[in-house]
């Protein structure tokens, strides 16, 4: 064997890929973990979500090959959700493409739109799959840091040499800091890349979960010009396991990464579409009573940092608590502490960049019931 691509010499291992594999250990030897660090959403997709799938499943001819771009009807039902929760017209013909997961889509983006040794704009804190993918196809990340506003640092921007830079990835509400960002920063951002010759790409899977405005970056004057939306399932509609997420956008771009996709897999289970579909047409109540659960829990995690002398916004949305450990603290040392000592798993922000160093995470996927357990082991 003549080696390994040199390419998986820049990456590591997925931090939750690992993490969860020594919580697993944890729990088989006996230790009660409570895991409130990934977020994976614990609530069921809806009912009528399930039996689409169930009755696509049961008939014979559902389990073929399907299209690439996935079935019309669900392209549609993708574009109609756009115009309801955001306003934004979609061809759903030309500016949507249905994905696996919007994790696929960083992939397929970044090798549509990447040579060697091009540049990428990459937030700091950000998720880590923006790095790991840039460096995969052998570009290379540049990191800008986000305000405790989370605006960028447009200061700091202005002094970088984005000659070289192509993308810039932007995710609000953003993950982990959970700042839901505005369309006064979208519209700065929209202009800044215009200015600048960049493809912007939003990654807006958190849009309805503790937002009350949710919006799309297509919903901007002048975004379709330079701005590409990942969106997801996984997060608004209980389906991560699922793995359905779409692109939209300008019809030459979304045709470009079809040319990618195309050549990676063959095509969505019809019955996971079907369900798709299904989710798509819920109603405003669907995300009403999905809210109420996160906000309950959201409470009883703001207590839980209270009692380990966290810092946190209460202004924030999405699936995720960001909290600041005190001057003089380690944030590592908390989460081991916490893992080791008390039985429960958090994240620590530095796997999110330098700017989450002083920080830790903790997700909402977790019953009430569990999060005052936690919060009762702290007490102790």
């Amino acid at each position: 064997m003549k080696g390994f691509a040199k390419r998986i010499e820049t990456v590591q291992e997925y931090y939750f890929s690992a993490k969860l594999r020594e919580v697993a250990q944890l729990v088989a030897s006996g230790k009660p973990v409570i895991n409130l660090g990934i977020g994976s959403p614990d609530l069921p997709p809806a009912p009528e979500v399930i039996q689409a799938l169930k009755s696509t499943a049961e008939n014979s001819q559902s389990h073929g090959y399907q299209s690439y771009q996935g079935i019309p009807e669900l392209r549609i039902s993708m574009a109609d959700f756009y115009q309801r929760e955001y306003g934004v017209e979609l061809n759903p013909q030309k500016e949507i493409l249905p994905l696996m997961g919007s994790k696929e889509g960083i992939l397929h983006i970044s090798m549509t739109f990447l040579n060697p040794g091009d540049q990428v704009l990459i937030p700091n804190p950000g998720y880590p799959t923006y790095s790991s993918v840039t460096s995969l196809v052998e570009a290379e990340p540049v990191y800008y840091s986000l305000k405790e506003s989370g605006e960028p640092d447009w200061e700091e921007l202005a002094g970088l040499d984005l000659s070289r830079v192509k993308l810039m990835w932007i995710n609000y509400p953003h993950m982990p800091t959970g700042v839901l960002g505005s369309k006064t920063l979208f519209q700065k951002l929209v202009n800044f890349a215009k200015s600048k010759d960049l493809v912007l790409i939003n990654d807006n899977p958190y849009s309805h979960i503790l937002n009350p405005e949710p919006f799309s970056i297509l919903g901007i004057e002048g975004a379709k010009d330079v701005a590409l939306e990942l969106n997801s399932l996984s997060k608004s509609f209980n389906m991560p396991g699922w793995r359905v997420g779409m692109l939209s956008g300008r019809e030459d771009w979304i045709a470009a990464v079809l040319k990618v996709k195309s050549n990676m897999d063959s095509g969505m289970f019809l019955g996971i579409q079907k369900g798709a579909i299904a989710a798509l047409k819920l109603s405003k109540s669907w995300f009403q009573d999905m809210n109420e659960h996160y906000e309950n829990r959201r409470k009883l995690i703001w207590k839980l940092a209270d009692l380990l002398n966290l810092t946190y916004q209460k202004s924030s949305g999405g699936l995720f608590v960001w909290c600041k450990v005190p001057e003089g603290q380690s944030a590592e040392e908390l989460v081991d502490f916490l893992l080791y000592e008390k039985n429960i798993f958090i994240t620590p922000g530095k796997i999110f960049g330098s700017v989450g160093n002083q920080y830790v995470r903790f997700s909402l996927c977790m019953p009430e019931f569990r999060i005052l357990e936690a919060i009762n082991r702290i007490k102790k």
